[in-house]
């Protein structure tokens, strides 16, 4: 019995580390430099720094350098799943010239409501002057291309 407790606690101990080393690894990929001509995960946090501080203004000034699109999606989802590589070849394809966030909306339900992301995948699309753009549901990659290049870098 003494063996049995033993082992199980083991087992426990082990799970622990490995879930607070695996947290700890997800924390350093956040805090990293992003390698350009990749989609970004944003928080909340990183929403308020770099795209808009819905907290302290109300009118919409986007802050960023360079247009970008947020995509909001879920695991769960599978038109996101489908539309996730279509965003990473684009974020290679217009590095550069644009920024492709993509936003959980299980992890960031407050960025989620902002946008009133009642359906996912739920696209923004941010010029660098003017209002954002919502484009729901999934599309081909010709049809995010031509967004791109007719609103976004106009």
């Amino acid at each position: 019995m003494k063996k049995v407790l033993v082992m199980v606690a083991f087992v426990m101990i082990g799970v622990i580390v490995y879930a607070f080393n695996d947290e700890a690894k997800v924390n350093q990929q956040s805090k990293n430099e992003v390698k350009s001509g990749e989609v970004i995960v944003m928080n909340k946090d990183m929403f308020i720094k770099d795209v808009f501080d819905y907290e302290n203004t109300k009118e919409w000034k986007y802050k960023g350098d360079k247009p970008a699109i947020i995509d909001l999606y879920a695991d769960w989802c599978g038109p996101c799943r489908i539309t996730a590589p279509i965003m990473k070849s684009l974020a290679k394809e217009y590095d550069g010239k644009i920024v492709i966030y993509k936003v959980n909306v299980d992890k960031e339900k407050e960025l989620a409501a902002l946008f009133n992301a009642t359906s996912i995948p739920l696209f923004v699309f941010i010029p660098m002057n003017g209002e954002p753009q919502l484009f729901r549901g999934a599309a081909d990659k010709a049809t995010y291309k031509k967004a791109i290049d007719d609103f976004l870098l106009k």
